[in-house]
């Protein structure tokens, strides 16, 4: 007889529950990821962008920036998933040709892969990454005073590390808020059920991690309009995630928007955020869509 390990879930229940790949019938990641990547190729050819600009000492402390073509344009910064073990921001230059059309600058972020660090330095990485953008971005066109933020996936759970409150010793940010608005898309918030299934064998989250990395049970420290997004086909556990998150930090001025997504999985909202008239884009740019 099998061992409930959390919220009812034995490990393999777990691993069932976070593997995104199994809970699309008849996908292909290797297709998608191949799709992905000539997207991008093809966004770093469109677009003026500046790549590999460092924003840190370390290899991985990279990011590329896509310019808009006019001056002090918005900015947006984009974080990607890959469950904070795989994929690398050239995996996502796509998502320049969802922003850049807005006459938005976009910022798509490198974070070193666990397990060349753990999550308290991956997460003060995307830190550091936030605050060079706020100092430097001037220089590339972009408006320091209107940085919106995003990610996918574990990109959801940075975009969360962002806005609250910093563990002891780490980077924090000034008063008020660094963000015209952020959106957490298809996010992981609460690490403990991470602990528990296949991805601790490589992630290997130890117990003052998964309580310094857990959003939903930190204090908020940014205040600006939040929206987190789920696709209603991508499983009980991340429906319950995003729901469990918006309503911890439900209560305060800027109060977290739920927008569960009829018809979309892990990887069809991911894919969107490369088409300019998609909805996901529309709710990164900080708008509303009928849903």
């Amino acid at each position: 007889m099998s061992t409930a390990l959390f919220r009812g879930y034995d490990r393999a229940g777990l691993d069932r529950e976070y593997d995104n790949r199994v809970k699309v019938p008849g996908f292909d990641f290797a297709a998608f990821q191949r799709q992905c990547e000539q997207a991008s190729a093809e966004a770093r050819q469109k677009f003026d962008c500046v790549l590999d600009v460092p924003y840190g000492s370390a290899p991985a402390e990279k990011l590329d920036i896509f310019k808009a073509k006019r001056r002090n344009a918005p900015v947006h910064v984009f974080i990607h998933g890959g469950y904070w073990r795989m994929l690398d921001k050239k995996d996502f230059s796509y998502v320049a040709s969802g922003l850049v059309p807005h006459d938005v600058t976009t910022v798509v972020l490198n974070y070193a892969l666990i397990p060349t660090v753990n999550m308290d330095e991956l997460v003060a990485q995307c830190r550091r990454a936030v605050q060079w953008v706020i100092r430097n971005i001037a220089e590339y066109g972009g408006d320091p005073q209107a940085i919106s933020v995003s990610g996918h996936s574990a990109g959801g759970h940075l975009v969360a590390m962002l806005l609250a409150e910093p563990a002891k010793g780490q980077l924090g940010h000034a008063s008020g808020s660094d963000f015209t608005h952020a959106c957490a898309i298809s996010g992981i918030f609460e690490l403990e059920p991470i602990s528990l299934c296949f991805l601790n064998d490589i992630l290997n989250l130890q117990p003052q991690e998964i309580k310094d990395n857990s959003p939903r049970f930190l204090k908020r420290e940014q205040w600006c309009p939040l929206t987190v997004a789920v696709g209603a086909q991508e499983g009980d556990e991340y429906l319950r995630q995003s729901s469990d998150f918006v309503q911890a930090w439900t209560g305060n001025a800027d109060q977290p928007r739920l927008l569960v997504l009829p018809g979309q999985d892990h990887f069809s909202i991911r894919a969107q955020l490369g088409e300019p008239d998609s909805e996901m884009v529309q709710l990164v740019l900080g708008g509303d869509i009928n849903s």
